[in-house]
């Protein structure tokens, strides 16, 4: 077993898979080869094919329970990338239903062809399995996703992500009301990779209900010593990031509220900040998980707010707290009367719904002052400060100067 628990080696003359037993678990072959060999009704093997890097082995364990239907013997030292049925099943599980039952589908028929079938040889107007499934891969991503997935697995596990924290600014006093908290992650052979990266793969993968949970925990955790360094007790709250996959948590509720409690904070300190796909993904259970927390004290944030389905009926349906605009819409409303008439459609909407609005990605005196003008009650972007560490957001609030904007 290698550094990271999803990674697996084996010398040349292993038996990685063997045919008849329960399998949970494929491969994905990244260094090495390996035979793949049947054992016929009259006692004999046969060495069927062989697979390289890039290809897949015991994939059919990983959709059902039935039994291997051959053996994988490494002809070569290999290193392989596991995926679990419980990880394929977690993909599985969010992905569209016609997917799901189509790939069960398949892998059904094919255990009954393996079945009915003896395996001579391969046709040759066929392309080898090996030569398809290196043009699968080759044409999608999914080698690194898994990579990824394995290694964020591993950086979750053994504290190498971190958070920053960036500002929220009330516009109109200058102070800083609080901050949002967004995940870093800083490769030790890679470097910095990009949320945008791993936070999608981490959805897909599941890993992100472990990730949020590690997120919520230690937000608290600094927003409390936060308040110790500069004497600012219950002055300050943290938005945290959540997904779709943290809201079909049974123990979500519980384990929020329980964090919270257990920090010190009081419950308005915590925001939660969703997307409008989640709300559009599973409504009733996000409004009932939504409106839970809601009841406990917290507070709740619809984020890059116009980007999605802005359908104007869940500012009702949904007990939201806070809209905060996108910055594609900041940053253009400067030159584009649309996109300046859209911002200001939605500070007056929520104005009129009773709603905080919270301006992102602000990066000019003159789009913070256009805000102010337009009844923007808060902001956040580099204007003010971009996202710091726990200790360099310290070091920034003592000294901190308020920015008042005039309206």
């Amino acid at each position: 077993m290698s550094g990271l628990q999803s990674r697996r080696m084996f010398q040349a003359g292993d038996i990685i898979l063997k045919q008849g037993e329960k399998g949970d678990c494929a491969y994905i072959i990244e260094e090495g080869q390996v035979e793949i060999l049947i054992q016929r009704s009259d006692g004999k093997s046969q060495v069927i094919s062989t697979r390289g890097p890039g290809t897949i082995i015991g994939e059919m364990a990983i959709v059902d329970e039935g039994p291997r239907v051959a053996t994988v013997r490494a002809i070569k030292d290999c290193k392989m990338l596991e995926i679990t049925r419980e990880d394929f099943a977690q993909r599985l599980k969010t992905s569209d239903p016609v997917i799901q039952m189509i790939s069960q589908v398949i892998l059904t028929r094919f255990r009954d062809t393996l079945t009915r079938a003896e395996i001579l040889h391969e046709s040759a107007t066929v392309p080898p399995p090996e030569i398809l499934e290196r043009n699968y891969a080759s044409q999608s991503d999914v080698v690194e996703s898994v990579t990824i997935s394995n290694e964020f697995k591993h950086a979750l596990e053994n504290d190498q992500l971190e958070l920053h924290y960036q500002p929220i600014v009330d516009l109109a006093a200058g102070t800083v009301l609080g901050f949002e908290a967004l995940m870093r992650w800083t490769h030790p052979e890679k470097g910095f990779i990009s949320p945008g990266i791993f936070i999608p793969i981490a959805e897909k993968s599941g890993l992100i209900v472990e990730a949020s949970k590690w997120a919520l925990k230690e937000s608290c955790a600094a927003l409390k010593r936060m308040e110790n360094a500069l004497g600012q007790a219950e002055q300050l709250y943290v938005s945290v990031n959540f997904s779709s996959h943290d809201f079909v948590e049974s123990d979500f509720v519980e384990n929020t509220v329980g964090t919270t409690a257990a920090s010190g904070l009081k419950p308005w300190q915590i925001k939660l900040e969703i997307t409008e796909r989640l709300l559009m993904q599973q409504p009733d259970n996000a409004k009932e998980t939504l409106q839970r927390c809601r009841d406990a004290g917290m507070g709740i944030s619809i984020d890059d707010f116009g980007t999605g389905y802005s359908s104007l009926s869940y500012l009702y349906y949904f007990p939201i707290e806070t809209l905060k605009i996108d910055q594609s819409f900041i940053r253009a409303m400067e030159r584009d009367n649309r996109s300046r008439e859209l911002v200001r459609s939605i500070i007056g909407l929520g104005q009129n719904m009773g709603l905080n609005i919270i301006a992102e990605g602000v990066e000019t005196r003159e789009e913070a002052t256009l805000l102010r003008q337009m009844g923007c009650e808060a902001a956040q972007g580099y204007h003010f400060a971009k996202p710091l560490p726990e200790q360099k957001v310290i070091e920034l609030l003592k000294t901190w100067q308020p920015v008042k904007i005039s309206a």
